[in-house]
């Protein structure tokens, strides 16, 4: 039994998916991440068409959705594209949406579903990896500070205008 103060993550279901998709950040955020429901579809396309790991899960203050955050392992060469070279992408955890809803921000709740992501991570579940990263847009102090606190180090090499800043951490 959760205690309704205790923040944890839940995986994404049938019964508290309009519950996540109905989470928003603020105004000013709306730049920085994508819709939790753009997310989903997201999640779902890679996979059922990729066969890819993914695990998207409703961020919970006991039975209280307050965010959402989903990660993924090896996103590699996923666009169709010519190869990347980045080396952090094959057999790595990437972190590919987080956030928090406006109403809850501000309490401490980006930083503890932040440890739970990397403490799930850290039992590598779609299989072992050596880094887990993510990317965010560089006017995003906050996040930048918060990534930061974890251990995540901004690579600017692999950093390309207009895209977003990836910052990596060793596991």
């Amino acid at each position: 039994m959760t205690n309704n103060n205790e923040l944890h993550l839940e995986k994404i279901t049938w019964d508290n998916m309009d519950a996540i998709i109905n989470l928003h950040v603020t105004k000013e955020q709306r730049n920085f991440v994508a819709s939790n429901k753009d997310s989903l579809a997201d999640a779902c396309v890679r996979m059922l068409h990729e066969e890819k790991k993914v695990f998207p899960f409703g961020i919970y203050l006991g039975k209280k959705p307050v965010g959402f955050i989903m990660i993924t392992y090896d996103i590699g060469e996923d666009d169709g594209e010519e190869p990347r070279a980045d080396w952090f992408l094959r057999n790595s955890y990437f972190i590919w949406r987080f956030m928090i809803d406006r109403r809850y921000q501000g309490n401490g709740y980006g930083r503890q579903a932040m440890k739970l992501a990397l403490d799930f991570i850290r039992t590598f579940p779609a299989g072992e990896a050596k880094y887990c990263w993510l990317s965010y847009e560089p006017k995003n102090e906050v996040a930048r500070k918060l990534y930061a606190s974890f251990g995540f180090e901004e690579h600017p090499e692999h950093y390309e205008e207009g895209e977003e800043m990836p910052a990596i951490l060793k596991l």
